[in-house]
């Protein structure tokens, strides 16, 4: 699927650039033309490959990089990870909110939108001779990247591994930003008679933040921070046989690992009353099923999410999303099957 898919966007950037010149070749009577349209598309080819690949190489020297901070990002994270954990732990309920729980996605992702719309606006207007606009705008960015922080460090409470490594280079990178545009705000505060200088600041800021909101979206987008665990995964219009491996029956409690098809699942007996969610948590892929139960939901093992157990609704952070839920019931033939639930 993946070569697939980089073939299509390879083959989507090219029909502008080779249509006229394959057509040429294809036009009949066009003799001439048909012998130089393949050096020509040869050629090309060629710009469109290397432009791809020059660009492709940004992405790689910019995550060889970020990469290379681990020297100091890793105990630096775990440094902040420590504290963090003991801010946050005693008010869980404050960061379910900051988390975005009871939104179902994550607040930082839309809170982060602000501060670059802000100092877009910031920018512009200081280009085009709108000072009071300029530092207004940049004003609020300023008060936005707070709140992103803020936000953000609820997240960060959360990572571990490659992922915290470049969470702390993204944080890092983006206080030293909000540093630089406070310095530009007080020499505007100034009424300077020249504003070259706060412009300037300001137009490295904004260098500062684009990178830093870049190395930000590589959390989602090439590792996978907070994106849902089964946001690919198919809705179930079929009962499906449930495999109980080495087991008579589905033992009473649990909650009990079993599997139905693909679909490995967190399974809870009560009686004639039996529940089921899949057991890789939605927040970062917990393993549910050797979690514990707390009234009627299931606590994940790695974060403490919890998800009701009747329809995997998700009832603490920091989990974003609801659990996928199934339905059991006697087969026919014998043993159990399920369905997922609809959403």
């Amino acid at each position: 699927m993946i070569q697939n898919t980089a073939t299509i966007h390879r083959q989507s950037g090219r029909p502008g650039l080779l249509a006229g010149v394959e057509a040429a070749a294809s036009v009949g009577g066009w003799d001439m033309a048909a012998k130089r349209s393949g050096s020509d598309i040869r050629r090309v080819r060629r710009v469109v490959d290397s432009g791809e690949e020059e660009a492709s190489m940004i992405g790689r020297y910019v995550n060889r990089a970020v990469d290379a901070q681990a020297r100091w990002s890793k105990p630096f994270g775990e440094f902040n990870h420590r504290w963090l954990t003991a801010l946050f732990r005693p008010i869980r309920p404050v960061k379910d909110f900051l988390d975005g729980t009871w939104l179902g996605h994550p607040v930082h992702a839309a809170v982060t939108d602000v501060p670059v719309g802000a100092m877009t606006v910031s920018i512009v207007a200081d280009l085009i001779g709108q000072p009071l606009v300029a530092d207004v705008a940049m004003l609020l960015g300023v008060l936005a990247m707070v709140a992103a922080a803020v936000t953000g460090l609820a997240d960060y409470a959360d990572v571990d591994g490659n992922a915290r490594n470049r969470a702390t280079v993204h944080g890092t990178l983006m206080v030293v930003t909000l540093a630089v545009y406070l310095v530009s705000l007080v020499i505007r505060a100034g009424n300077p008679v020249s504003r070259t200088i706060p412009i300037l600041i300001g137009i490295v800021g904004y260098l500062l933040l684009s990178l830093a909101a870049a190395i930000g979206g590589d959390l989602v987008y090439l590792i996978g921070t907070h994106v849902n665990r089964h946001a690919w995964r198919g809705a179930g219009a079929k009962w499906i046989k449930l495999e109980l491996g080495d087991l008579t029956d589905i033992p009473e409690g649990g909650p009990t690992k079993l599997k139905a098809g693909i679909n490995e699942l967190a399974v809870v007996r009560e009686g004639d009353r039996i529940l089921a969610v899949h057991a890789q948590c939605a927040h970062a892929g917990g393993p549910l099923a050797e979690g514990s139960l707390v009234g009627d939901a299931i606590e994940c093992p790695w974060h403490g999410s919890r998800f009701r157990l009747a329809n995997g609704h998700n009832v603490r952070g920091p989990a974003m999303y609801d659990q996928p839920a199934y339905d059991i019931r006697r087969a026919e033939a014998g043993g159990w099957e399920v369905r997922r639930q609809a959403s």
